[in-house]
């Protein structure tokens, strides 16, 4: 959660619906973020979106209310929009083998 705090201070993320899609459709996102708590036709539309732009997507185990602590912002889904930062959250969010 903290390194969604820094991205969001550093204006690297869209959160939101509309900004995730604008993200995606426009390329700028590198990673797309989708909280435990996203509904089902919400994660759909992403995952279509995802797909479509070649951007990873991750589910992740924390709650919209958990990303609204960490960075003001209450969204079920959010693009990370800098290669370092995504590259970084991915590593954190993908389980070790």
């Amino acid at each position: 959660m903290s390194l969604l705090g820094l991205c969001r201070a550093a204006n690297l993320c869209s959160f939101g619906h509309n900004a995730a899609k604008s993200a995606l459709r426009d390329r700028k996102a590198r990673l797309c973020l989708l909280c435990g708590d996203a509904s089902q036709r919400l994660c759909g539309e992403f995952e279509y979106l995802a797909e479509t732009a070649g951007v990873p997507l991750h589910r992740m185990q924390v709650t919209s209310d958990e990303v609204k602590r960490a960075t003001q912002f209450k969204a079920a889904v959010l693009t990370i929009n800098d290669r370092g930062f995504a590259d970084k959250m991915t590593a954190l969010t993908t389980p070790n083998t």
